[in-house]
């Protein structure tokens, strides 16, 4: 590495880092950002709102929606036991999720005829969400008949021995934490380096910089490699925020996880590098970086599983640098990393990191002036 690129470097890092401000973006933000969006988000359904429609006399029933409210998943909606209501409408007007309506006569005396039939009518405009409710209603009724009538379920022909691995507790952080440590990671690189490159364009000072007696090279790896160190200074942080905060377990080898954050990090800095090929003003770059990143988000795995897409377009989640460090991270540190799914995706990053470079530096030479 000669002079004039550490000078370049030196530069660019000195004019990433001066305004406190930025400093605060880059290195404070994220760990902020990581503690808010590992609390807020989560997949487990709750607080979920429950009514329920039964007379006086239907005790098991009260007992079912008594259960239900104190096991911490539900909680109460409009006015439980009042016949007066419309259940329908009181889910048409949003004021419950889920609404128990007793057959006529009572659940009660219905169970003692043996034809017991109780409804239950769910809001199922989040499908997650209702047949989340479905499963937890079930388990409710079932434990309220074997606490009040000893009613137990019929015994299975076949019972399972079921171990859950590397997530035993089923909390949802440990599963999504990585998740938004793969957004904060191409925040801080490829939005960064796109809008930095595309402020010297609009300024006029790139024009400068190539006029200047260096290489085509040397001002590209001048501009990128900066962001490059700026990515892999977050890693500890986030990691950091994961571990000893969310108590997500590092399973894998530390150097595994370097390696493969390094060549995301170069993929995205490189990306970044050619969607401000494209742009003439910082905003348009803001543009360029959101459409790119709002399908990466999406296709990565970190809202709903790539298995679940249809196959005509799950292949896109193969040309996602998203979709391989999400599947890097979980791997890493939550089972300990697997060697054949280590080379898989970081031989995939280095790939795409390749591709983006190499169209980098021909957009470079064609376009910029």
């Amino acid at each position: 590495m000669n002079r004039t690129l550490l000078g370049f470097i030196r530069k660019e890092l000195i004019q990433a880092l001066r305004d406190p401000r930025m400093k605060f973006i880059l290195f404070v933000a994220p760990v902020v950002q990581m503690t808010i969006f590992g609390v807020a988000i989560s997949n487990e359904v709750k607080n979920i709102r429950l009514a329920a429609f039964f007379s006086p006399q239907d005790t098991v029933l009260r007992d079912v929606y008594e259960r239900a409210i104190h096991g911490g998943w539900f909680v109460p909606a409009g006015a439980s036991g009042a016949v007066a209501q419309d259940p329908f409408e009181l889910i048409r007007a949003d004021k419950a999720d889920a609404v128990l309506v007793a057959p006529e006569g009572g659940f009660t005396r219905a169970l003692g005829r043996g034809n017991a039939r109780l409804q239950l009518l769910v809001d199922a405009t989040n499908v997650t969400q209702a047949q989340s409710i479905e499963g937890y209603i079930q388990a409710i009724v079932a434990r309220t008949l074997a606490a009040d009538l000893g009613a137990l379920p019929a015994r299975p022909p076949i019972r399972f021995d079921l171990r859950v691995l590397f997530n035993p507790s089923l909390d949802t952080a440990i599963f999504m934490v990585p998740g938004v440590m793969t957004m904060l990671m191409v925040l801080t690189t490829l939005v960064l380096t796109n809008i930095a490159i595309v402020r010297e364009k609009e300024l006029g000072t790139f024009e400068m910089l190539i006029s200047a007696p260096v290489s085509r090279t040397e001002v590209i790896l001048g501009k990128t490699l900066p962001y490059v160190v700026i990515g892999m200074t977050n890693l500890p942080l986030t990691l950091a925020v994961a571990v000893f905060v969310f108590h997500v377990p590092m399973r894998g080898s530390m150097l595994a996880l370097v390696v493969a954050t390094l060549a995301f990090v170069c993929t995205t800095v490189a990306m970044g590098t050619l969607i401000s090929t494209y742009c003439d003003n910082q905003q348009q770059a803001s543009m360029g970086g959101f459409l790119f990143m709002f399908p990466a988000i999406m296709f990565s795995g970190l809202m709903f599983p790539i298995e679940n897409m249809p196959a005509s377009v799950r292949w896109l989640a193969f040309i996602d640098p998203l979709a391989h460090y999400l599947s890097l991270l979980r791997n890493i540190m939550l089972k300990g990393g697997g060697a054949e799914t280590l080379i898989r995706h970081s031989a995939a990053l280095l790939l795409l990191a390749l591709v983006s470079g190499a169209a980098s530096f021909k957009r470079f030479h064609t376009t910029l002036r």
